[in-house]
This record gives structure tokens, C-alpha cells and sequence, in this order.
């Protein structure tokens, strides 16, 4: 068939042609799998629509593949969620590479038997062959099989330029193992993410990978997962640098491989800045200190989230409710899994809507939703349904048997991957045995566990547990980040004699020590008194500062420091105001444009800052412009494949190549209405031209927008900039120093990296030099400047800043009090003579141990 030739396909059955946007699976209505027509049968026998080859038959017969002339490739597929019958009431009349003509018999099924089994008969015809084919014709009305036109397929290209055939996507994976087909092969591809493929990134490849109408198979080390499906993506141990081969069969092979290889290289969508370190409280008085023979009472491990917290032991399990091993009947265990299922996913997509700006949150419950939906966890559990075991039992089984495989992986940040199956597996576990409530515990209590997830932390804590330990997990989990961001004590890696803890017995948990957090079990009336009043110091200590939070931060010589805050959202900016907020040295724009199928319209990016300005009242407010690319790529923005996305297109230079977007942006901050002022902050410039550039660009849409002038500064992240300080200084109004980026790139460590990230440092003498030849600069041009990189926010740094000359910090909410009560007992002149110190010392430990409580200036 040459293009513009056609082929006319018959009805292969009987009955009311239906649209496919009408179907009620939304693989088939979204046309995931392809365009096509439906129709509900009132005749019991397949026939073929065309003369054709059968390229595929479903194991359990309700689907088959046939390839036509000008290949052209149908997937014909009888009902919905009839795979789960495994077969059950169809006959198959044809096999496998078959030649068939039009009018053939290709599959009987009995109907009544069907009708009984699955939620609809209504039956598919797909154009697979979407980008070699297109129907240009469609019937409607009612089909009589084998005599009336159901639709009309034109070539598009050669018919030499044939693709490989493809199955249905709603179903790969699903119900066959993840195999290695002939088609496209990538080239090796290494995995950038610095945590490897874990849930997140695999969730997005498997969520892409779902949309292609191809067979995709993942390759690592001579082994081999279905792309579609997330737990098998994670068995494949993918850690950091793994080099995967992609390989794919069906119409959509080639644009498949292309776009998983892309989305693979920038890092699947993940925001690859390192994981923030717990931080370092400050402790009133030292830990109670036990005698030799009590350490058995003392189960060690590692802090997750720093915190002390007293109160009785309380045990939970997601997947402890006892359940029937038997099942009634297959079609009634079959169904009331897909409710529970259903009645989960729904549960999840509320949880992420309920996130609001939680970005971390919304993305954690968003890769369960992925999970939920895996192939192989579903069909292991309908597999086992069908050979007699009740739904719950099921579900559970396959569910533990993921879990285990997961758990086993040797790069831990893979294993701990594994407590979210066990989240999303005991969800739908609570739907499937009627018990919607999941298990309470008593406030004020310490929650132990084998394992403690996502769900489960958010849960307790909202319902006042004290603390959380559990023998699994790690710092980084996604369990360990929410416990943080709530402010909820947790330590991991606890040794396995915590399971046999009695429940209601009162422990300590004290994980304020990061590498040594500790369960003192059966405390002495003396040591509980002695915890309770270390517990209560630093209560008091925190409420003296938020009590002092609104007065300024001035040095005990005078010296006055501004102290602002860095956010992300209005809700931020409240909460900052309200612990002593001076402004906002920092709103971090580009969280807006995440999680978007499209950038954020200029109506909605000016209404946000809006919002953001009216909390702020008289306050100034700085603006930084959208700093995306390198570690935090969109979806909806491509960008060039880069060996090094952190040496290439990120920051201002993704609003060189994007100029829409940057002057959209800059139009809807210079509409925003700031009592206090407003400022625009340019992140990642490295060169005068990049600042001349976007001076420009700001002058022409503030004189086309008829607003008076703002305030300009540029991020000093590159050390170029803190070398030519000098040479900006003229061109700008303020400095803002991102010390995060600027430790990166003048350590040459990847503070993605997992090996070097504990190694990035911002106190390095080699940075403190940088920050000071800035300060220097300003002060010779009447510029001011700020810090609103990470170590603002440390207490025990903030001596050696303001030795250096920096006079305003902006810093993480919840740091202020106790930033600003750190300053006012502060001596300027001290601090200074500690800076000069500082900057002369070799490495980030000297300078730690200048600064440590006994060697601090007071």
C-alpha cells in the first residue's frame, strides 16, 4: 500500500458501533493504545476484518494482533479487564503466525458466560499503526460482522518503511514477563540520578513508558524489566551511573526508545539536589549518661529526623490485619480487588491534591499512584485469585513478595523503596478487608515498627505520636523527609530487637545525635526526670526565641543584620512574618512551574506574587526568576541532552533559550503591587554579557508595562562572579550569594553526588574567601549584599559570616529565632577577627572547629 492507498476493514462482529472516547477504560477512550471504533457485540464469533497475519495472540485469548497489507497493524480486543479470566469462555481458532483472510474465524467466546465475569463486552479495533496509518474513514450505527465497513485505513508513507507490530498497552506487562523483543535498540544510557532509579524517576519512566503502543523492556546487566511496570524497574537495582539498554517492539517502538532514552539522560524528571542534612540542634545541657551494664537497655541507630521525645511504646503494622487465606468465588474476589484498588487510587489522588505547596508530599503519594498500577504486582495477585486465594490474602502475598525483593537490594537508598510498596500494599489491604480506618495510636506515644512509610508518617503525626523508630529505612527515605519537614523525632536502622518490644512499656527517644540516636528502654525515674528536663529546656529555649523573634538582629556592639527568609509559597511567607521575618531575601519562583502539564499562565504567576506581597505588608520582597534546568529539569520545556547538565543550560540561561517564558515572567512580577518594594534576582549568571542580557530584556517590558524601575541583583553561585565582583558591582543594585551552588562549583563536587555530598561544605576556607572578595566589592560601590545559600540558616556559621562583612541573612523559616537570637549574643569585632582566622585555615573542619561552642566568640 503506497501513501494515499487504503484499506478497508470489515466488522469483525456484530452489534452497536460505539465511539471510542465512549468506553469505559481510560487506555482505550484517552486512545493510549490508539484510535480506533468499538463495538458491543450481539454475535459470539471474531472474525477477521481483512486479509492479515496474525502477529499476536493473547495467552488468554481476548486480544489478538493481525498485520495487513501496507503495514498496516489492528489490535482486536474482546471486553474489558477480561485478561483476569485467564482464557475462561474463549476459543481460540486461529495461532500465531497464521495467514488469515477477511471474513475468518479467529476467536469464539460464549457471552453469557463473559457477562457474568467482566464489566463489559464491548470490543476493540485499534489502528496500532498510528504513524505509518490513519483511519479516514469510520462506520457508526449498528455493524453486521463480515459484510459491513467499519472504517478505512490510508497509508502515510512506503510500504517498505513497515514498523514492528505492537500489543496492547493497557496490558503489557501486565499479563506476560518482561522479555527482550526484536525492534529498536538504544544505545547505553547512564542513569544521572544520584540515588539511582528509585521510586520516583522509575515511576515516571514506567508512567511514560505506559503511553507508547510497543512492548519496552529495560536492560541492565543481562537482565531484563518491564519498562510499564515500577517494582520491576526497581529489582533491577539500578543504583547511581548504571548504564541501561532500552529495548522496544511495536508501532511506536522508535518514538518510544527516543523519548524514555531522553527523558532517562535529564534525569526523569527528579530534582536531583542533594538531600538536605538534618540540622544540628542546639542542645541545653548534655544527654543523661548510662552506666556499662544498662547498654542492653539502649537500642542504637541513626537519626533520620532530629528531636527528643518521651512516652509510651506503641507498635503498627499496615499489613497485619488477619485475613482469609480462601476465597469464595473468582469473579467475587476478582472484583472486590479492582474496588479496593479503585477506592485506593482514588484515596491517593486526594492525598496529593491535599499537599497543597508540601512539593515533597505531593511528590511521594504521586510515584505510590504509579505503584498502585503496576502490572506485576496485580497480575501476581490475580494469578493467585484465580487459583482459589481470597483477594486480601492475595494482595498481601504479592504485595510482601515485591516488598522482599525490594528489601534485599544491596544499595540501600533501592531497599528502602521497598517501604513504600509496603504503604501502597497496606492501603489497599484496609479497603479490601472493610477496615477504612487505619490503626490510631495514642498521642504522645513512640511508634516502633519493622518499617515505617510515607502514609504512616504523615498519619502519625497528625496524630500527636511523639516519635517514630523502625529497624528499615534510611536518612534519605521518603519517610525520613516528611518526618523532618513535621518536625517529628525518627530514628532508623534500630536492630531487630525492637519488634519484640512490649507496647505500652515508656522509652526515650533521644535522635538529636545524628550517628548515635538512641531507644532507652525501661528508663529510671532519675533518667526520665533528667530527659524531661532536657526536653524542657529546649522547649523553652524555642519559645524564648519565637518570644524575641520580632525584635532586630543586632550584635552586642551595635551591629545591625538583617534577617529575612527564604520561601516558596504565600503560606511560607505567613508563617515567616510571623517568627520575625524582616522580608523575603528569596521566593523561589520555579516551584510553580513544577508538576504541570504547561508553564503557569502570567495571570496566575502575578496573582501568586501578589498573594506573597500582601502577606508581607510593608516588608521588600526578592524575586528570583525561574531557576530550572541542570538538577531540576520540566517536562514541558525541553532541553538539549547534556553530559553535565550542571555545567550547561540552567538557571538564566534556560530564559536565554526560552525568552517567552523569562519576559512572561518579568511582565507578571513588574504587575505585582509590592508596598515594601520588589526586587529581581537573576540566578546562575556567570558573565557580564548573560546580566547585560537580561537588563535589556527588564527594561524593555518595565517601559512597555509603564512601571517605575526595580531593583536588579544577580545570584553570586559561579565563582566568575565573586572574582569579577568588582566588574558587577556597577551593573547591579544588590548581591545575593547562593552558597549551595557556590561550594559546588569551586569544590568541583556534584553536590548531587552521594559519595561527595557529605564533603560540600560552605565554610571551606576556599568559599569564605569568595564570599568575602564579594562583600569587598559591594562595599566599594555602596551594593548590598546577602547570603540566602543553606549555611545562613546554620547557628554555628552565622559568627564567621558576619566576621566576613555580611550584614543580611536570609534564611529557612524555621531557622529565624534562632538565628537571630544566635547574632544578638554576637560581638562584631570578635566575629571579625574569627573570620580572618577562618579564611587562613586549610579545610571545612578546621573552620567547623574554630567555630565549635567552646571557641566561639561571645
Amino acid at each position: 500500500m503506497h501513501p494515499g492507498d487504503t484499506l478497508t476493514l470489515l466488522a469483525p462482529l456484530s452489534g452497536p458501533i460505539v465511539p471510542i472516547e465512549s468506553v469505559p477504560d481510560p487506555v482505550f477512550a484517552d486512545k493510549v493504545v490508539g484510535d480506533g471504533i468499538s463495538i458491543d457485540p450481539t454475535s459470539q464469533t471474531l472474525l477477521a476484518p481483512c486479509d492479515a497475519t496474525v502477529t499476536q495472540l493473547h495467552a488468554a485469548r481476548h486480544a489478538i494482533t493481525l498485520s495487513a497489507a501496507g503495514g498496516v497493524e489492528i489490535l482486536i480486543h474482546v471486553g474489558i479487564d477480561t485478561v483476569g479470566l485467564k482464557g475462561e469462555g474463549f476459543t481460540a481458532r486461529v495461532k500465531q503466525g497464521d495467514r488469515v483472510s477477511a471474513g475468518q474465524a479467529l476467536i469464539e467466546f460464549d457471552a453469557d458466560r463473559l457477562l457474568h465475569k467482566a464489566p463489559s463486552l464491548l470490543t476493540q479495533v485499534i489502528l496500532l499503526s498510528g504513524e505509518t496509518s490513519a483511519i479516514v474513514e469510520r462506520a457508526s450505527g449498528a455493524a453486521r460482522a463480515g459484510v459491513s465497513r467499519l472504517m478505512t485505513v490510508s497509508s502515510r508513507r512506503k510500504a517498505g518503511d513497515d514498523p514492528a507490530h505492537a500489543s496492547s498497552a493497557a496490558e503489557a506487562g501486565a499479563s506476560r514477563p518482561p522479555r527482550a523483543t526484536v525492534g529498536v535498540t538504544s544505545a547505553l544510557v547512564t542513569v544521572p540520578n544520584p540515588h539511582g532509579l528509585h521510586a520516583r524517576p522509575a515511576a515516571v519512566l514506567a508512567s511514560e513508558a505506559r503511553s507508547f503502543a510497543a512492548d519496552i523492556s529495560v536492560e541492565l546487566a543481562g537482565r531484563n524489566a518491564n519498562a510499564k511496570s515500577v517494582v520491576g524497574l526497581l529489582n533491577l537495582g539500578a543504583g547511581p551511573g548504571a548504564e541501561l539498554r532500552l529495548v522496544a517492539s511495536g508501532s511506536e517502538a522508535a518514538r518510544a526508545v527516543a523519548r524514555l532514552v531522553e527523558l532517562v539522560r535529564s534525569g526523569l524528571g527528579e530534582d536531583l539536589s542533594a538531600a538536605p542534612a538534618a540540622p544540628r540542634p542546639t542542645a541545653p545541657s548534655p544527654a543523661p549518661r548510662a552506666a556499662a551494664d544498662d547498654d542492653a537497655r539502649r537500642l542504637h541507630g541513626v537519626s533520620a529526623a532530629p528531636g527528643l521525645a518521651i512516652g509510651p511504646v506503641c507498635k503498627v503494622d499496615p499489613l497485619a490485619a488477619p485475613v482469609e487465606e480462601r476465597g469464595l468465588d473468582t469473579e467475587v474476589e476478582l472484583a472486590r480487588l479492582h474496588r479496593a484498588l479503585t477506592h485506593t487510587r482514588h484515596e491517593l489522588k486526594q492525598l496529593v491534591a491535599a499537599s497543597g505547596k508540601r512539593v515533597e508530599q505531593a511528590q511521594i503519594f504521586s510515584a505510590h499512584l504509579s505503584m498502585l498500577d503496576d502490572p506485576e504486582v496485580i497480575t501476581r495477585a490475580e494469578v493467585a485469585i484465580v487459583e482459589g486465594k481470597s483477594a486480601p490474602f492475595a494482595w498481601r502475598e504479592a504485595v510482601m513478595s515485591s516488598y522482599r525483593e525490594l528489601a534485599r537490594q544491596s544499595n540501600p537508598l533501592l531497599a528502602a523503596r521497598a517501604n513504600d510498596v509496603r504503604d501502597v500494599g497496606g492501603r489497599a489491604l484496609r479497603h479490601l478487608v472493610g477496615g477504612d480506618e487505619a490503626q490510631a495510636v495514642p498521642a504522645g506515644s513512640i511508634v516502633v515498627a519493622e518499617t515505617l512509610t510515607p502514609s504512616e508518617v504523615v498519619r502519625l503525626a497528625d496524630q500527636g505520636a511523639a516519635g517514630l523508630v523502625s529497624v528499615l529505612g534510611g536518612t534519605t527515605s521518603h519517610a525520613a523527609i516528611l518526618a523532618r519537614s513535621l518536625g517529628v523525632p525518627y530514628l532508623v536502622d534500630a536492630p531487630a530487637a525492637l519488634l519484640a518490644l512490649e507496647a505500652g512499656a515508656t522509652a526515650v527517644l533521644d535522635a538529636l545525635n545524628a550517628e548515635d540516636a538512641v531507644l532507652l528502654l525501661r528508663p529510671t525515674e532519675a533518667e526520665v526526670d533528667a530527659y524531661r528536663a532536657r526536653l524542657g529546656a529546649r522547649q523553652a529555649l524555642r519559645e524564648r526565641q519565637e518570644a524575641a523573634a520580632a525584635e532586630r538582629a543586632v550584635t552586642r556592639d551595635g551591629v545591625r543584620v538583617a534577617v529575612l527568609a527564604n520561601i516558596a509559597s504565600a503560606d511560607d511567607a505567613r508563617k515567616a512574618v510571623r517568627l520575625g521575618a524582616e522580608g523575603v531575601g528569596l521566593l523561589r519562583t520555579e516551584l510553580m512551574f513544577f508538576d504541570r502539564a504547561a508553564a503557569p499562565t502570567e495571570a496566575e504567576q502575578t496573582a501568586a506574587y501578589q498573594e506573597v506581597a500582601d502577606a508581607l505588608g510593608e516588608r521588600p520582597l526578592v524575586i528570583r526568576t525561574l531557576d530550572v534546568g541542570g538538577d531540576k529539569p520540566l517536562s514541558y520545556m525541553p532541553l538539549p541532552a547534556e553530559d553535565n547538565p550542571l555545567l550547561g543550560i540552567r538557571g538564566l540561561r534556560v530564559g536565554a533559550l526560552h525568552p517567552t517564558i523569562l519576559r512572561s515572567q518579568l511582565r507578571a512580577i513588574l504587575s505585582a503591587r509590592v508596598a515594601g518594594g520588589h526586587r529581581v534576582l537573576l540566578p546562575m549568571v556567570a558573565g557580564i554579557e548573560e546580566l547585560r542580557e537580561a537588563k535589556q530584556v527588564l527594561e524593555e517590558e518595565r517601559r512597555r508595562a509603564g512601571s517605575p524601575p526595580v531593583e536588579l541583583g544577580v545570584m553570586v553561585e559561579v565563582p566568575s562572579v565573586a572574582i569579577q565582583a568588582d566588574r558587577f558591582a556597577p551593573e547591579v543594585d544588590f548581591f545575593s550569594i547562593g552558597t549551595n551552588d557556590l561550594t559546588q562549583y569551586t569544590l568541583a563536587m556534584d553536590r548531587t553526588h552521594p559519595r561527595l555530598a557529605g564533603r560540600q561544605d560552605a565554610l571551606h576556607p576556599a568559599v569564605l574567601r569568595l564570599i568575602a572578595a564579594t562583600v569587598q566589592a559591594a562595599r566599594k560601590h555602596e551594593r548590598h549584599v546577602g547570603i540566602c545559600g543553606a549555611v545562613a540558616s546554620d547557628p554555628d556559621a552565622v559568627a564567621v559570616l558576619i566576621g566576613l562583612g555580611v550584614t543580611e541573612l536570609s534564611v529557612s523559616v524555621q531557622a529565624m529565632p534562632e538565628v537571630k537570637a544566635r547574632i544578638r549574643e554576637l560581638d562584631a569585632e570578635k566575629c571579625r577577627e574569627l573570620a580572618r582566622a577562618a579564611v587562613d585555615l586549610g579545610t571545612a573542619a578546621e573552620v567547623r572547629a574554630l567555630l565549635s561552642p567552646g571557641a566561639r566568640p561571645g
